[in-house]
């Protein structure tokens, strides 16, 4: 694996942590507690290892600009803006959502879900939206 093959891998922890939160958030709402911790720790698992490589491609090759100068630009910034600073944002918040869950504080845990979930779910989506921008728009 070289260090060019990250943002593939970065987009693939992405598209997994949005199908783990997806099916995790169905077995909540069928009572299912047990696979839904079980899904919820992988997709806190699938977006570690996300930033972990996130960090490590950006360390050693920087910021990447966006190379076209059409109608995708303000789409693309669009996109960009909201996904870096959400992402940035909701790490504290994860962090404290698991923390009421390891803790068995369920109802503190569900209030807080209920605002965490849906923007873990765009972070995960539009950053595979910024990849495939970014990557493979022609």
């Amino acid at each position: 694996m070289s260090i060019t093959t990250l943002p593939t891998l970065n987009a693939t922890l992405n598209t997994v942590s949005a199908v783990l939160l997806t099916f995790g958030y169905l077995h909540i709402r069928r009572g299912n507690r047990e696979t839904h911790q079980k899904l919820m720790i992988a997709a806190l698992i699938s977006s570690a290892l996300f930033l972990t490589s996130y960090l490590i491609y950006h360390y050693f090759v920087g910021s990447v600009k966006y190379p076209h100068y059409d109608w995708t630009r303000p789409l693309y910034f669009s996109i960009l803006i909201p996904h870096v600073i959400l992402a940035a944002l909701m790490t504290p918040f994860i962090l404290v959502l698991v923390w009421h869950a390891w803790r068995q504080q369920f109802e503190k845990h569900r209030r807080l879900a209920r605002w965490i979930f849906p923007v873990w779910m765009f972070v995960s989506v539009s950053g595979v939206i910024v990849y495939l921008m970014l990557y493979h728009y022609k």
